[in-house]
This record gives structure tokens, C-alpha cells and sequence, in this order.
């Protein structure tokens, strides 16, 4: 590690960067799309005077560093710097040695294409602990100073230099094709920081609650914590068991419990993040490789 820094988030952050300019140079600039966030005003000053993104993307988040270091923590400013600089890099490299790929004559592909090579290259970014600074800032700062939850505050923002770009420069047509790209790009974002160990919650109530878990725990090896519930209605107090499995491994969780009790009440839950023994950790806790 430097400087608090790990290698590997270092080089990932990067390689983010690098995939982000290349979609923002390649499908954005190259097809008239705009962008929400600072990236959204670089695009619109680089179509309205021909502002260079590289320089601009810089000259607007340097005063928020200055700002806002102190809210990020050193670990995360250092990375948001490390990925603002190499944006501006990788900006700057793919102008230069620009592959013509006009899809002009296709948009619904240009906004595809834009959309996924965006949300990856922030995915990437994001899921190894850095940003693009920007109106992520903004929001935290607005976030402590005014209570406004950040994801309003982000919304709001994108929503006005979409809306800006609509009106200075970008037709109907091309608005539309955007916000097509903007989607894309933030569904990308998601399945890349919870899509890598999502998995499925089960929480179980049944008269015969000790039984179910000693089978998932024999046939399924994993892992039940047992919790305990009263019911409202009954007054009666009952365990109620609680398992995450992959999922793939649902149908067989189901499996077993109707096998055991055809009437137990099972509530099944979306997952995201998984961490610990099974998922990231073998038995011996240590890492499972990656």
C-alpha cells in the first residue's frame, strides 16, 4: 500500500477512467449526446465553444476538492483524485488518437453503446472505493449543510444539465437518445457494485423450525442464524430462522423446506454485497479468490 492506497483498487480505478473517456470521446462527443453531472456541462461546454472535456473536467473539480476533501476522508479523496486526473488523461489521449466510429445513422446503438461504456467505467470506479468528484461532492456538501439526501440532490442536478443541454444545443431527438444512454448507464452502475456477490435472503417461520435447519445446514452447508419472533396475533413466541444462499441455490432451499413443512410462511428477499464465509471467505475464513 501507498499512502493508504491499495495497488489493485489503484489500477481498477484507472482502467475505469480509461473506459469511461473512451466511451464519452467515442459515442458521446462523436454523436452529439450530452451527459448529466460535471460531465454533462463539460459536454456542453465542448459543443457549445469547444472547450477541450479534458481541461474543463478539471478546472471544475478542483475547487471541489479544495472544499470538500475534508467530507471524503483521505483514503477516498486520494482515490477521487487518482480517477478525476485520469479522466482528464484518458480525455485528452483518445481526442488525440480518436477511432472514427460515427453511428449517426443509428443512434439507438450510439446510446447503447455510450450508456454501457459509461455505467462500466464508473461501475469500476466506484465498486474500488473512488469517484469522478463533481456532484458527488456537491451532494455531500448539501447533504450536511442542508439535510437533503444526496440521491435528490443528484437527480436534481443531472435533471438541470440535461435539461440545459436540451435547450442550448441538443434536438428532440438526440434529448431522447440520452436519457436512453443516462438509464443505461446507471442500471450498468448497479449490476457492477451489487451484482458481484448478490445472492437471496430467506427468512423462515415454522412449527418445525429446528428440523429446517439442521437440513440446510447438512444438505445445504450453509449457514442459519435463529432469531426470535412473537407472533401478533397469536401471542406465541416462535423462532424464526434466517439464511442467505447463492442464487442459484434457492430452489433447492425451497426444496427443503417444503419437504419438512409444506405450511411453513417463507419471505424471500433480495441480496446485495455478500460478504463472509461462503461467498467471499472459505471454512478457514480465509479469501476466496476473485
Amino acid at each position: 500500500m501507498v499512502f493508504g492506497l491499495k495497488i489493485k483498487n489503484s489500477l481498477f480505478i484507472l482502467l475505469g477512467a480509461a473506459i469511461f473517456a473512451f466511451g464519452l470521446v467515442h459515442f458521446n462527443m462523436q454523436n452529439n449526446l450530452a451527459e448529466g453531472g460535471f460531465t454533462g456541462i463539460t459536454l456542453l461546454l465542448y459543443f457549445l465553444f469547444g472547450f477541450d472535456p479534458a481541461i474543463t473536467n478539471l478546472a471544475l473539480n478542483i475547487p471541489l476538492f479544495l472544499i470538500g476533501w475534508r467530507l471524503l476522508g483521505r483514503q477516498t479523496f486520494l482515490y477521487t483524485v487518482i480517477g478525476t486526473v485520469a479522466v482528464s488523461i484518458f480525455l485528452s489521449i483518445f481526442q488525440r488518437y480518436m477511432i472514427h466510429m460515427p453511428l449517426r445513422h443509428d443512434m439507438t446503438l450510439a446510446a447503447l453503446f455510450a450508456g454501457v461504456f459509461i455505467g462500466v467505467g464508473l461501475g469500476i470506479i466506484f465498486r474500488y472505493g473512488g469517484t469522478t468528484g463533481g456532484v458527488d461532492i456537491i451532494a455531500r456538501l448539501v447533504h450536511k449543510y442542508k439535510g437533503i439526501s444526496m440521491g435528490k440532490t443528484m437527480f436534481a442536478f443531472d435533471a438541470a444539465v440535461i435539461t440545459l443541454s436540451l435547450l442550448l444545443y441538443l434536438s428532440y431527438r438526440e434529448a431522447m437518445y440520452t436519457l436512453v444512454a443516462v438509464f443505461i448507464a446507471a442500471r450498468v452502475i448497479d449490476f457492477l457494485q451489487e451484482g458481484g456477490y448478490a445472492a437471496k435472503g430467506a427468512t423462515i417461520i415454522s412449527e418445525k423450525s429446528e428440523e429446517i435447519a439442521n437440513r440446510i445446514l447438512t444438505e445445504m452447508e450453509r449457514g442459519v442464524t435463529v432469531l426470535k419472533g412473537r407472533g401478533s396475533y397469536t401471542k406465541r413466541d416462535r423462532d424464526v430462522l434466517y439464511c442467505v444462499v447463492a442464487k442459484n441455490e434457492l430452489p433447492r432451499l425451497k426444496s427443503v423446506i417444503m419437504s419438512v413443512d409444506p405450511h411453513a410462511f417463507v419471505a424471500v428477499t433480495d441480496v446485495h454485497d455478500v460478504l463472509g464465509e461462503g461467498f467471499t471467505l472459505d471454512e478457514h475464513k480465509r479469501p476466496l479468490e476473485q
